[in-house]
Order: C-alpha cells, then sequence, then structure tokens
C-alpha cells in the first residue's frame, strides 16, 4: 500500500468522526504488518475526558481483530497544520510498535512522515513493569 493510499483511507475515517464540541475531526488509518489497514475516527462526548481519539480507537479497532502488530498509521485532520498524535496516543501506540511510521497529513493531503520514537523518547514502556 502507498502512502496515499494509507491517507485516503484515514481521510475516508475522518468523514464519519463525531466532533460536535471541538469541531476538529480526526481519521487514523493502521497498518497492521500482514497488510491490512484498520481506521478509527474521534470520537467525543460532553464529558470530555470520554472522548476518544481517531489513532486510539483504531489501535482498539485491531486489537479487537486479533491484531497487534503495525507498520505505520496515517493521522490527518482539516487543518492547515500537521496532525500529529497526542501524547496519550503516542503512548498507546508505542505499547505495539515503538518504530511506527507516523504520517502527520493536512487539509491540503501534504503530509511530513515521523518515527514513533521520535515523537516520544524514552517512552515508558513494559520493560519498566
Amino acid at each position: 500500500m502507498t502512502d496515499r493510499e494509507l491517507i485516503n483511507c484515514a481521510q475516508a475515517a475522518m468523514r464519519n468522526a463525531y466532533a460536535p464540541y471541538s469541531r476538529f475531526p480526526v481519521g487514523a488509518a493502521l497498518e497492521c504488518e500482514d497488510g491490512d489497514v484498520v481506521t478509527g475516527c474521534n470520537v467525543e462526548n460532553a464529558a470530555l475526558g470520554s472522548t476518544v481519539c481517531a489513532e486510539r480507537n483504531a489501535v482498539c479497532a485491531a486489537v479487537a481483530r486479533g491484531k497487534r502488530r503495525f507498520r505505520r498509521i496515517a493521522v490527518c485532520a482539516e487543518s492547515s497544520e500537521y496532525c500529529v498524535p497526542c501524547g496519550a496516543c503516542r503512548q498507546v501506540l508505542a505499547e505495539f510498535a515503538p518504530n511506527l511510521e507516523v504520517l502527520c497529513v493536512r487539509a491540503d493531503g501534504r503530509y511530513v512522515s515521523y518515527r514513533l520514537g521520535d515523537l516520544l523518547p524514552n517512552v515508558f514502556g513494559r520493560d519498566f513493569l
């Protein structure tokens, strides 16, 4: 799958976002090691702490399908800035793929690529437990 195809999946997922409070819909497309793609979108809640980000929704959906090994994720929003995962999402992604490639996409379709380890250095992981 090309970067653009993965980004297209994230953009399609973004259209399903439920973001009435922030008005900041986000979509994510997580490519599993076996080539499957699992998508997620943000789902907000009036009790803001109950809101779930697109990236975590994608991870949870993948785990529910028995997937636990991931290659990369594309994250997009209708923003002039590149959409990067929040800290909580970085931690959840690192649980499964500390060297994950992260494609951060802006509204115009341009994107940058990072390694998760660069976005979350010195991650707290299972080695600490």
